[in-house]
């Protein structure tokens, strides 16, 4: 795990494209402990959750809420086709692919994409937040920096710390491709579109060096759940 003096310059997908919010959104008190975690595309964000999940600890994942409010029949998608035309739509299910390519290809398009799913997001978002029981809870989204605009610090303004996985721009080209089957040109293209790396570790308080083995992963985010017991408790007694 990099201290924040060790961090290394260098260079999801999903659709959680999170826009300056009209009404910037406040930190609810329950649970106590918020971690806002975050990474590039092909980072190991679902790995990283994943592992929190299976020590006990409530996970909000904005990949798993965009597809929620995105799936058949829902007036988000419906929404999505009068705006990009049905053909974004396969078998009564959004294809994400081909949304991808049309969005991240023009500005004006990704923008379109933020008005119609950024509202309900946040909303789900925070009621799970809401609704979360553990010690502490992870928030998890890929573009939880990009939500900073201005003044308004979007999602980041319901989380305690920053919590971000990072990799060198090879490994996350190669694990993206790999695992979206995407050429390395579109996973490059999607990367522009993203905070860089560096930014990126100069918002985070924690970081997690994703660039070796899962059990070096492990054996960061064990040292870290310890640690955010021990501030979730601190802060709930400070309350």
């Amino acid at each position: 795990m990099l201290s924040k003096s060790l961090k290394k310059p260098s260079r999801c997908v999903s659709f959680k494209f999170l826009t300056k919010n009209p009404h910037p959104m406040t930190k609810s008190p329950n649970p106590p402990f918020i971690i806002g975690l975050t990474g590039g595309i092909g980072s190991g964000k679902t790995t990283v959750s994943d592992y929190f999940a299976k020590l006990g600890i409530d996970v909000i994942d904005a990949d798993v809420i965009s597809h929620t409010i995105t799936a058949k029949g829902s007036p988000v998608l419906d929404k999505l086709a009068l705006a990009f035309g049905t053909d974004i739509i396969t078998d009564g299910r959004l294809d994400r692919t081909y949304l991808r390519k049309i969005a991240f290809a023009n500005d004006a398009k990704l923008a379109t994409l933020n008005a119609i799913i950024h509202p309900a997001i946040r909303t789900q978002i925070k009621h799970e937040l809401d609704h979360a029981s553990s010690p502490y809870a992870i928030l998890s989204a890929p573009l939880l920096l990009e939500s900073i605009k201005g003044d308004d610090k979007g999602l980041t303004a319901l989380c305690d710390r920053i919590l971000v996985v990072d990799v060198p721009t090879e490994q996350q080209i190669k694990r993206a491709s790999r695992r979206d089957g995407q050429s390395d040109e579109d996973i490059l293209a999607i990367m522009d579109k993203q905070i860089g790396r560096e930014k990126r570790l100069s918002h985070a308080d924690d970081v997690l060096d994703n660039s070796h083995d899962v059990n070096s992963l492990y054996q960061q985010i064990n040292q870290l759940h310890q640690k955010y017991l021990i501030m979730a408790n601190n802060m709930a007694k400070n309350q």
